[in-house]
């Protein structure tokens, strides 16, 4: 007689799962587009004296706190998509085991050097090194979840993979299925750090120009690579189109480009509610995808139910009173004229 507790079940309902993690991850990339976008930005924006323009120093300040923000908030969705996904993902993670096992210490020594950035004298060359650095680390770990997360979308690649090779050192191979989704969430962060660097260098023509070239010129690249991923799915793009998949991606073009209008105008709080949303869609439309692929393989709503509200409520409390301390923090730092 088995005498073991069961174990796999939800711990609440599967739509209040799938809104937080929906949530939880849209929060996350603000702070990595914040974060990976600013650092394109600063490195390659055209600022007048630049590592002495005072936006592009704010910037320098500010991107150790980014890194925090980005780690502390991503712990959230990966918990959550775990919860639902459990074998899928622990099985795409040990198929690129060593490469995901980095990630821990690509992650801390990318902190370290926006650190090292940030302590730095003003105007020291050490800061684009330690920038660049920093950068080709985050991208590392965005290439290595692109492809632990493409895995996870294809049960059957995953298993052939580890049936060839069990040294945790493979990443996907079919190299189409996850690049154009990486290449527009990338050129995403670049809209977004487009629009952060406007956003701070308001008072400044250049770095104002600067994010407006880099928020214009994201976006439009951003959704050429977004369509060349969404025709890259042929096998899925008539069900997507015949889901609540297909109104997400209007309404996020829509969103996208009365955010650009309004940013142009410089109404910064339309525009980064438009922004905001827009990235909500996108992302409501990757778990729409994901569970067109798993479709047939596996049915998250077959899982049962069994709530553990004296666990969740807790960390909804916790969620929602964050949530209202993080955005009166942000008001008072972004509505607040900075003499420099």
């Amino acid at each position: 007689m088995n005498m073991l507790p069961e174990s796999y079940f939800l711990s609440a309902p599967l739509w209040l799962i799938t809104v937080l993690h929906v949530l939880t991850l849209t929060l996350h990339f603000v702070a990595m587009n914040f974060l990976v976008g600013g650092i394109i930005v600063v490195l390659a924006g055209k600022f007048s004296d630049k590592w002495n323009h005072p936006v592009v120093k704010q910037f320098v300040k500010l991107f150790p706190v980014a890194m925090a923000a980005t780690v502390t908030i991503g712990i959230a969705p990966l918990l959550f998509v775990q919860l639902v996904y459990p074998r899928q993902m622990y099985s795409a993670a040990i198929v690129c085991g060593w490469f995901f096992l980095l990630i821990v210490f690509v992650v801390i020594a990318a902190y370290y050097l926006l650190y090292g950035g940030s302590f730095a004298k003003a105007g020291s060359k050490r800061v684009p090194a330690l920038l660049f650095l920093a950068l080709a680390g985050l991208l590392y770990v965005s290439v290595v979840y692109s492809n632990v997360f493409s895995l996870a979308e294809r049960p059957g690649l995953c298993k052939a993979l580890y049936a060839r090779n069990q040294s945790g050192l493979m990443l996907n191979p079919e190299v189409g299925s996850w690049i154009f989704r990486w290449l527009h969430m990338m050129l995403g962060a670049v809209t977004v750090g487009g629009f952060f660097v406007g956003l701070l260098g308001r008072k400044h023509d250049d770095a104002f120009k600067v994010g407006k070239t880099f928020f214009i010129g994201g976006m439009a690249v951003a959704m050429l690579s977004g369509f060349v991923y969404l025709f890259s799915m042929m096998d899925l793009m008539k069900p997507l189109m015949h889901s609540a998949g297909a109104w997400w991606l209007l309404g996020s073009i829509v969103l996208a480009l009365g955010s650009l209008h309004f940013f142009m105008k410089r109404k910064f709080a339309a525009s980064g509610g438009m922004l905001f949303v827009s990235l909500l869609g996108m992302v409501a439309i990757r778990h729409i995808v994901r569970l067109l692929r798993l479709d047939g393989a596996y049915a998250p709503s077959s899982v049962p139910v069994h709530p553990q509200w004296d666990v969740f409520l807790p960390f909804l409390v916790c969620f929602l009173v964050a949530l209202g301390v993080v955005g009166y923090m942000l008001k008072l730092y972004f509505g607040r004229q900075r003499p420099d």
